[in-house]
């Protein structure tokens, strides 16, 4: 008996709590993550290439405001872009998926730094609203989803690894620094150089940083050469806790597209166009602070919950922000509503992970990225014709109603967002039976 107690012992020489805390140790930080043999490779184009979301809308908006004097005009010139980027990047991330990210990227970034120069050369010759629409479609098609693709590669890097959920804050935080460099620099370029070298900008970074992320070929996600089953068995979209992560996802949009046009036209209300970059980065790094925040934290509360509560907070604060007045108040709220929108979208990339199958999740991330895309441009069209009609912040009503409506159809569905069991197995995003020793 003895030597059986023994010979476990030499077996198993630490206790089980040994090996818990040896995975909470392991567990966070920033640090580590970006320490992955690789990662900077193609985090660093990445970021530039990633600048087409922050920058273009509010490029758009602010050149052809000055070229037509209207934003309404403005708004829908970018609403074009946007429904034509939230239409396509899904087809694009499918494409991705199938064919590799670099067979996507080199041509979508020619076609966006070509389609994007056209709409700015016709801005300036004051060309027909229908012309700008007809440019803008090619512009927001060819927008390169470079989030989803990077997203897609740390899957790559962090296979089974508890750093994925790091990983997935710390890209909802690039994100949210991407919103607060873009719109301050294209801002400022437009105001401060020309009303065209913000979309002349966001071009050419996207051309170059999408040429050299594309250049990166060890760190993409491998392509499936021996039968397409293993990626076409399953639309992202035919997930019912994509669909519900997509409205909600819309509603992320109209707080953004909401807020782009009310604030430029509060701005110039009060004869302060500067300030627009302004109070639009201070909600920007409300949204990358809490985003650093939330990835640091080891959550206890399920995902589906954490969705909840952090959306309600959102369409609290959003709600508030057509009563606002003055620059301090705003710019307040701005950094409130910021706030509350990092951990929503955090939660909502996290849940991806558990709700769809690996070959098809770059196209799920574009299906998210394409919804704000598309909450924006519905959002910006509204908010120019309330800002040209009645003006005084009534543009500040489309945040509040598209986070209203979402939190809505989130509380009826968030069933939905619980990833069906499947036997007895408990994986945590993995996907494979965990062995249990048995004396």
């Amino acid at each position: 008996m003895a030597s059986t107690v023994t010979s476990k012992k030499s077996r198993n020489p630490k206790p089980p709590e040994s090996s818990e805390n040896s995975t909470a140790s392991a567990r966070p930080g920033y640090g580590r993550l970006l320490r992955t043999r690789g990662a900077w490779a193609f985090l660093l184009p990445g970021f530039a290439a990633r600048q087409p979301f922050a920058m273009l809308t509010i490029s758009i908006v602010l050149l052809v405001q000055h070229t037509t004097g209207s934003y309404g005009a403005a708004g829908a010139a970018a609403a074009v872009t946007g429904v034509s980027m939230a239409l396509f990047a899904p087809y694009s991330g499918r494409l991705a998926d199938r064919y590799g990210q670099r067979a996507v990227l080199i041509p979508g970034v020619l076609l966006h730094a070509l389609a994007g120069l056209t709409l700015t050369a016709l801005a300036l010759a004051d060309a027909p609203l229908w012309a700008l629409f007809a440019a803008a479609v090619p512009t927001g098609a060819s927008v390169p989803q470079v989030g989803p693709m990077v997203r897609a590669r740390w899957g790559v890097k962090l296979k089974d690894s508890p750093l994925m959920t790091t990983a997935a804050a710390f890209e909802s935080v690039t994100d949210e620094l991407t919103f607060v460099v873009g719109p301050l620099l294209a801002t400022a370029l437009c105001t401060a150089v020309d009303p065209a070298a913000g979309l002349v900008t966001e071009a050419s970074l996207t051309l170059l940083g999408g040429l050299l992320f594309a250049a990166q070929k060890g760190s993409q996600p491998s392509v499936s050469r021996d039968g397409h089953a293993r990626v076409e068995h399953v639309s992202a979209l035919r997930v019912p806790g994509v669909r519900v992560l997509i409205v909600t996802f819309l509603g992320i949009g109209s707080v953004f597209g909401g807020m782009q046009v009310s604030l430029a036209a509060f701005t110039e209300s009060i004869g302060e166009p500067g300030l627009n970059g302004v109070l639009y980065g201070v909600f920007a790094a409300g949204n990358m602070l809490s985003g650093i925040v939330c990835g640091a934290i080891a959550w206890k509360a399920a995902p589906q919950r954490r969705l909840v509560v952090g959306y309600t907070a959102l369409a609290l604060t959003a709600s508030g922000l057509w009563a606002a007045h003055s620059v301090l108040v705003l710019a307040g709220l701005g950094l409130l509503v910021g706030m509350c929108i990092a951990p929503a979208l955090i939660t909502g990339y996290t849940l991806v992970e558990s709700l769809v199958p690996a070959g098809a999740r770059t196209e799920a991330f574009t299906w998210l990225t394409g919804a704000v895309a598309l909450g924006q441009a519905a959002a910006v069209t509204v908010a120019g014709q309330l800002e040209d009609r009645l003006r005084d912040g009534a543009g500040f009503l489309v945040p509040m109603g598209g986070t209203v409506l979402a939190l809505l159809t989130l509380l009826a569905l968030r069933s939905r967002l619980v990833a069906p069991a499947h036997g007895r197995t408990v994986a945590r995003g993995v996907g494979h039976r965990v062995p249990v020793a048995v004396d």
